[in-house]
């Protein structure tokens, strides 16, 4: 099931005025993608898309089409590292939401 008008709204309107809650989007959407739930991963991003930048701003920024990236991030996409790490870096700089990676070992 998709996301009604009013749900995505009310994301895009707290991730414009919640900076915490932007960075928890963002942070869950990475955070998927390496643990290996590629499609909840390439939707959470979408989802990250939509709530801040849009798919608009983020096609002028790295020179893409719209609609290319779109598809990249929709169901069955199949965006390349290039590509994703392009959309990663972009998100990071336009949003102000820059991420860090830890290695973190197992509990014994």
């Amino acid at each position: 099931m998709g996301l009604t008008k009013d749900f995505r709204q009310t994301v895009q309107a707290r991730a414009a005025r919640d900076p915490a809650f932007r960075r928890a989007l963002f942070q869950e959407a990475v955070q998927t993608l390496l643990q290996g739930d590629i499609d909840a991963g390439r939707a959470a991003i979408r989802d990250y898309i939509n709530a801040t930048l849009g798919f608009e701003k983020l096609s002028a920024a790295l020179g893409r089409p719209q609609k290319s990236l779109m598809r990249m991030f929709g169901p069955g996409g199949n965006p390349t590292a290039e590509n994703l790490l392009g959309v990663i870096g972009v998100l990071q700089v336009k949003t102000g939401v820059h991420l860090e990676v830890r290695a973190v070992a197992d509990a014994a």
